[in-house]
C-alpha cells in the first residue's frame, strides 16, 4: 500500500556520449557520429530509484559515482526495455549499492536474457565493444507489483508495446508531471527503427499519442543530446519523424536513397548511422 507523500519527489539526468552501432555511415555529418544513452535518478529526502544504466563498465562506474554522489540510498533500478545499452550496468551498480533490486517487466527480462546470450552478447556487442562490457552481467528481476513506489510517490510502468524492439516501456511519475520515456521518445538523434516495420512503427505513433494524453511537464528519452531539454514536444518530435520514415520509405526504391532522404530532412540528429542501419533493413540489403 503506498503511504502519504511526506516531500516531493525530484529528477536528474546523466547523458554520456559513445560510438554508434552502424560505422559504415555513407554520408552525413562526420561531428555527428555518436550516440548518448541517458539514466534518470528520481529522488525523495532520503532514497531515490535509478532509471535505466549504461553499455560499458567504464560508463556504469561513472553512473555509480553519480548515483552516490546524490547522498540518497539507491532502493531500485528500473529497466525500461532489453537492449544491452540499458542494462548491461547493473552488475556494476548493484556491486556499489548491493540493497537495490533491479526490476523490468515480464517481457523485457526475457528480451535481456536474449541480449545477455552468447550470440548477442560476444556476437555483437563485445565486438563492437572490445574489453569495455562487464564480465559478468545480471539480468533484472520480475516486477511483481503494478507499479513502484518511493516515498509515498507512485512510479508506474507504462506498457508501451513494440516501438524500437519487441517490447518497450515507460515509467511514469504522475505526482511530478514525468515520464522516463526509455526509446520510445528520442530526442535530438536518429531513432533505432532496425527491428520494427511500417505497421509497428504506426503502433509506435499511437502509444506516443497515449504519452500526450498524460499532459506530462518533461519527457526523457533513453537516447538525447546532452544539451537538449527534455521538454514534452519530443513526443511529437518523434511521431513526425516516424511518419516521415513510413512516408519516404515508400516513396524512395533503395536503402541509399531511403538514408539520403530523410538525411535531408533531418541533418542535425546525432547518429547517422542508426539511419543508414533502418534503410538497408527496410529496403531488404
Amino acid at each position: 500500500m503506498t503511504s502519504s507523500p511526506s516531500t516531493s519527489l525530484r529528477y536528474d539526468v546523466l547523458t554520456i556520449r559513445r560510438p554508434g552501432l552502424s560505422r559504415d555511415v555513407p554520408s552525413g555529418d562526420p561531428s555527428l557520429q555518436w550516440v548518448a544513452n541517458s539514466a534518470t535518478l528520481i529522488s525523495g529526502e532520503h532514497e531515490a530509484v535509478l532509471v535505466d544504466t549504461f553499455l560499458t563498465e567504464p560508463q556504469a562506474r561513472t553512473l555509480a559515482d553519480w548515483v552516490e554522489a546524490s547522498g540518497k540510498r539507491l532502493k531500485a533500478i528500473y529497466i525500461t526495455h532489453g537492449h544491452g545499452d540499458h542494462f548491461f550496468g547493473i552488475r556494476t551498480l548493484r556491486e556499489r549499492f548491493p540493497d537495490a533490486k533491479a526490476y523490468a517487466v515480464a517481457d523485457v527480462v526475457e528480451a535481456m536474457r536474449r541480449q545477455s546470450a552468447p550470440d548477442m552478447l560476444d556476437g555483437f556487442w563485445r565486438k563492437l565493444f572490445p574489453g569495455e562490457i562487464s564480465k559478468t552481467l545480471e539480468v533484472a528481476d520480475v516486477l511483481q507489483t503494478p507499479e513502484l513506489e518511493l516515498e509515498g510517490h507512485r512510479l508506474i510502468p507504462i506498457d508501451a508495446g513494440h516501438t524500437d524492439m519487441s517490447r518497450s516501456t515507460c515509467l511514469h511519475v504522475p505526482s511530478i508531471g514525468l515520464i522516463v520515456g526509455g526509446d520510445v521518445v528520442y530526442n535530438g538523434i536518429h531513432c533505432y527503427l532496425g527491428e520494427t516495420t511500417r505497421e509497428s512503427r504506426q503502433h509506435w505513433i499511437e502509444t506516443l499519442d497515449r504519452l500526450k494524453k498524460l499532459e506530462p511537464k518533461a519527457v526523457i528519452a533513453g537516447h538525447k543530446i546532452p544539451e537538449n531539454s527534455d521538454d514534452p514536444g519530443i513526443i511529437d518530435e518523434t511521431q513526425l519523424y516516424l511518419r516521415d520514415f513510413n512516408r519516404i520509405e515508400l516513396e524512395t526504391t533503395t536503402a541509399r536513397e531511403l538514408f539520403d532522404a530523410m538525411l535531408a530532412l533531418y541533418p542535425h540528429r546525432a547518429n547517422p548511422g542508426s539511419l543508414w542501419g533502418a534503410a538497408k533493413v527496410a529496403k531488404g540489403a
